[in-house]
């Protein structure tokens, strides 16, 4: 009962001090500077421009002007000193066209567009007036136009700022277009549609016809019009006064005007079912709190302690939630980003203070700045023209770098992200800033390193380039090729660098093979790429050309070959013939070793033929002498007998020297002659030897048998001479078509490389040996380990005599 007592003192005072108020209304005193007080002498009188429209304008039946905007201009005007001069006007239209043509110099009640902002300046919002959901009540709870079923359907006057809201954000509701806001609450009384969709100002109006008193208030759309003063753009000064004048304005005397013009009638509770019913229960059950109080004063102890733990518990929640906003605040404002909040008319609600550090402003300088004095090209059409973009963009937020002129006048080079963000019923541009200094002298950087890469590059006498591959899998591609291209095979380095193009369109086709082989392996381990090989001009000239690049790994499976093309025309040239010169020499050193074995074997049979008859002809006769004459004298005797004693040293003399010449065991085979002297060898040096040889073997041509016999020569020469060995090893076998023969000693050995010149004919005359039998010889040492020596010849070739 107290406190229903405290209640009706409470609303009586508020009564009084309201009425008070309007009988007593304080003058306005706005705080002008010395410039805007002498502005307004010399403008004593303001032009108004006014749009006559009830409940905002009215013209009373003394012609005089009455109305919200009318009021409160009166007021305004009155605070600042000047009388005004009333301009009406049927449209906003016909209103802006007169501001245009310099008829007006402010108009109240105009709500921010993109458009208006070519012509005014807009003050901030000084009224507030909502877009109001209205139908016949049917229970206590608001409409949520979110879950409006399809059956129900909302109708609104279009077209209008309401009707493209809704048809934007509600996709859902079943939308009826009519002429005016009367013509939407006729359809709802008529049960032709459940809602209709009013701003408050006209439904202020309308509900005062008794035919709408049933309708009631059931919801917000959440679409408010913010009305605000709107001034000419020439008038800066004069923007200023009007915000300075609406500060000063008391926010009461908006409420008193919002009361006067726009009175809504909200449901009272004698509107309600039951209402008696309701009062009598509440009397009951006042009563029983009486009753009940001697328990509740028992139990209010246990109650004030539970809900002081819980006030704690919430004034834990409520610190841990302003503790984490002064950590998010604390984050955006030591970002490295600057970020800026950008109003519709351009000029600045916020900026953290990275943004002020880059662009050299104390704390709070920015904060109602046009964006136009960080970027003097960002004039007004431009502006529009990007918020409009970026408000309508889906895909994501444009990029782009630009020159921001810092506070001491100097630009800095920065990178600009743009973001739409509404807040609450307010709409902004959100500017994120990085500066780029180090990123753009890091590029100039770099272009200069590549203009010194393309200069070098294009001073080498060759070809420079440079192969890509982006990962594993991925098409290996040319991503650059010097300008050298044009000069040395005729095509530049644009048309060389097409897909399907490459330097594989430049390889002769008899080498492209061997190209695209050495290529696939360098491509597939990675690794660095060699290759020479014919390369044909724009002119079909045919160049040798030498490829040498290096392999880098970038990791994730990135890798450049970067390589140089020579031209190596005149060398291989030069190699060429020389290669040609040496196959002629070898084919001549051929011809002679085989005419020089064709003449030890006519030395060695003639020797073996004439001097071996001479000598048989010379011991028959010795053998005759010694039979007429023996007996007779001693020392004759002895004379024949040692004239027999030199024949015989003289018949082996020319065997020894026939078989030096040409053994005659050759024409037995090679495995025979091989068995032959390799026991020579052993007899004469008293060094073990091991022989194996096939039983079985091709027939070889005389040239490759004597080859392969020689080679055996000098082999044991060399080992008989410098091996020191306790033992060797000769084998003969054949591998395929191919018959080799190997040679093995564990002697002190050698190192192949460390061969001087003048003391190792031995080994050069048996590769060359090799070399003209079309096989190769291979010689195996390291000193302390022995030697081996592998020749091996093609059963398939014959050497041409």
């Amino acid at each position: 009962m107290n406190s229903l007592l405290r209640s009706l003192a409470l609303l009586l005072m508020l009564a009084v001090s309201t009425a008070w108020a309007e009988s007593a209304r304080m003058p306005l005193r706005p705080a002008f500077d010395a410039e805007q007080r002498a502005w307004l002498k010399e403008h004593p009188v303001l032009r108004v421009g006014l749009i006559q429209q009830a409940p905002w304008v009215l013209r009373g039946q003394n012609r005089q002007l009455t109305g919200a905007n009318v009021e409160l201009m009166q007021r305004l005007l009155e605070g600042m000193g000047v009388a005004p001069d009333w301009r009406l006007y049927p449209n906003l239209e016909a209103l802006e066209r007169a501001a245009s043509a310099g008829e007006v110099d402010l108009a109240p009640g105009l709500q921010q567009t993109p458009a208006g902002l070519r012509i005014w300046h807009y003050s901030m919002p000084y009224l507030r007036v909502p877009h109001l959901v209205v139908g016949e009540r049917s229970g206590n709870g608001a409409v949520d136009l979110d879950q409006l079923p399809l059956e129900q359907m909302v109708a609104l006057r279009s077209p209008s700022q309401a009707a493209e809201y809704l048809e934007r954000t509600h996709t859902n509701l079943r939308l009826r277009a009519t002429p005016s806001e009367r013509s939407a609450l006729l359809l709802v009384l008529n049960q032709e549609v459940s809602y209709a969709v009013l701003d408050e100002a006209s439904l202020s109006l309308l509900l005062r016809e008794s035919r709408f008193s049933s309708l009631s208030i059931v919801g917000d759309i959440g679409l408010p019009q913010l009305l605000r003063l709107a001034t000419r753009r020439d008038q800066a000064l004069l923007s200023g006064i009007v915000d300075q004048t609406l500060k000063a304005l008391p926010a009461r005397e908006l409420e008193e005007l919002r009361d006067t013009w726009m009175p809504l009638r909200y449901p009272q509770s004698t509107d309600f079912v039951g209402f008696w019913k309701t009062l009598a229960l509440f009397f009951g059950l006042l009563l029983m709190l009486g009753a009940t109080a001697l328990y509740r004063q028992r139990q209010q102890t246990r109650l004030l302690e539970r809900g002081l733990l819980g006030a704690r518990g919430e004034l834990d929640r409520h610190q841990q939630a302003a503790e984490a906003l002064r950590l998010s605040q604390f984050s955006i404002d030591h970002s490295t980003v600057g970020i800026l909040w950008v109003n519709w008319d351009s000029h600045l609600r916020y900026a953290n203070r990275a943004a002020e550090r880059m662009l050299g402003y104390a704390p709070g300088e920015l904060v109602d700045k046009p964006l136009s004095q960080l970027e003097p090209g960002l004039h007004m059409d431009r502006w529009l023209n990007l918020w409009k973009r970026v408000r309508e963009q889906d895909e994501g937020s444009p990029s782009f770098e630009v020159d921001c002129l810092r506070a001491d006048g100097s630009r800095m080079p920065a990178d600009v992200s743009l973001s739409f963000l509404r807040y609450r019923q307010a709409e902004y541009l959100v500017v994120f800033l990085s500066d780029v200094t180090e990123r753009r002298r890091a590029r100039a950087a770099l272009e200069e390193s590549e203009a010194r890469f393309k200069g070098i590059a294009g001073n080498v006498p060759g070809l420079v380039f440079r192969l890509e591959r982006a990962g594993p899998g991925a098409v290996v591609n040319f991503a650059y090729i010097s300008e050298a291209s044009q000069e040395m095979v005729g095509w530049p380095a644009q048309e060389l660098q097409r897909e399907e193009r490459g330097i594989r369109s430049l390889v002769h086709p008899q080498d492209l093979n061997s190209y695209l082989n050495s290529q696939t392996l360098a491509l597939e381990g990675e690794s660095d790429w060699y290759w020479q090989g014919r390369i044909l001009t724009a002119e079909q000239e045919v160049l040798w050309a030498d490829i040498r690049t290096t392999a880098r790994s970038l990791g994730n499976g990135r890798v450049v070959w970067d390589g140089i093309l020579w031209d190596i025309t005149e060398n291989k040239l030069a190699e060429l013939a020389l290669a040609d010169s040496r196959a002629r020499l070898r084919e001549l050193s051929a011809h002679l070793e085989s005419v020089r074995e064709e003449e030890k074997a006519r030395i060695a049979r003639e020797v073996h033929d004439e001097l071996g008859q001479v000598l048989t002809v010379l011991k028959l006769e010795t053998a005759m002498c010694e039979l007429v004459c023996a007996g007779q004298m001693p020392e004759l005797d002895e004379r024949l007998a040692s004239m027999k004693r030199l024949i015989a040293q003289l018949f082996q003399l020319v065997r020894d020297v026939a078989t030096a010449l040409r053994p005659p065991i050759l024409d037995a085979g090679i495995a025979s002659a091989i068995e032959w002297q390799v026991r020579r060898f052993e007899e004469r040096t008293q060094i073990p030897c091991l022989v194996e040889v096939p039983e079985h073997l091709p027939h070889l041509p005389d040239a490759q048998a004597i080859g392969l016999f020689r080679i055996l020569q000098e082999a044991l020469t060399n080992v008989m001479r410098h091996a020191g060995a306790h033992s060797v090893e000769v084998r003969l076998w054949q591998e395929g078509g191919s018959l080799c023969l190997s040679v093995v000693d564990d002697g002190k050995g050698f190192d192949p490389a460390l061969r001087k010149p003048g003391q190792s004919f031995g080994l050069v005359g048996m590769q060359e040996r090799m070399l003209m039998l079309g096989g190769q010889l291979q010689i195996d040492s390291q000193p302390g380990e022995g030697t081996t020596l592998c020749a091996c010849i093609n059963l398939e070739e014959e050497i041409a005599a």
